[in-house]
């Protein structure tokens, strides 16, 4: 059986953009209005995922609660950890880490953060909980609230683009994006 996922991104957080990872800041006003409008019209959920993190968990709270929904929180779907590079935006890092961060960029499965965790073990993580989703859930259609690293993960996949290319995925704040998941984790982009 198919379960259909939706992916909604967190919005805008009180401490601005840059690499946010496990840093567990709050949405903005103006990202709560982005993850509200997201939702309007959508659905019908028969239940919400979200990771842990407050951006995300806060208005899976809300949502539920409106919406009459159970709220599974799963911090196997939390952002991946960017180590010494958390909180830190791309700008501050070309002049601190500009050779580095191509290499990030270039191929972020072949290049860690320093005391980051690394790509190819998000994904196993990422991966294996949606499985789990999947499993536990075929047949329905989940909300899955997270982050931009995540989706970016899930996209490319459901899109079959090469590994080099994860992190040109755009994903903005407040995104939603729907991808059927098939037994054997068949990722696919749904329209």
């Amino acid at each position: 059986m198919t379960l259909r996922l939706d992916l909604l991104r967190h919005g805008e957080t009180e401490l601005g953009g840059g690499l946010r990872g496990s840093l567990d800041d709050a949405l903005t006003e103006k990202g709560w209005a982005q993850m509200r409008a997201a939702v309007v019209e959508q659905g019908p959920w028969d239940r919400l995922v979200s990771s842990p993190l407050q951006r995300c968990a806060r208005f899976a709270e809300e949502l539920g609660a409106q919406l009459g929904l159970p709220v599974l929180l799963d911090k196997d779907l939390q952002e991946l950890h960017f180590g010494a590079w958390e909180g830190q935006s791309a700008a501050a890092l070309m002049e601190t880490d500009a050779e580095a961060l191509g290499l990030f960029w270039a191929d972020p499965y072949s290049f860690t953060p320093p005391q980051g965790e690394p790509v190819v073990g998000f994904s196993t993580r990422v991966l294996a909980a949606v499985e789990r989703l999947q499993a536990a859930y075929a047949g329905e259609q989940v909300l899955l609230i997270s982050h931009g690293g995540v989706m970016r993960l899930l996209l490319a996949q459901a899109r079959g683009l090469p590994r080099e290319q994860l992190l040109n995925v755009e994903v903005g704040h407040g995104a939603l994006f729907s991808l059927t998941v098939e037994s054997g984790l068949l990722l696919k982009e749904a329209i």
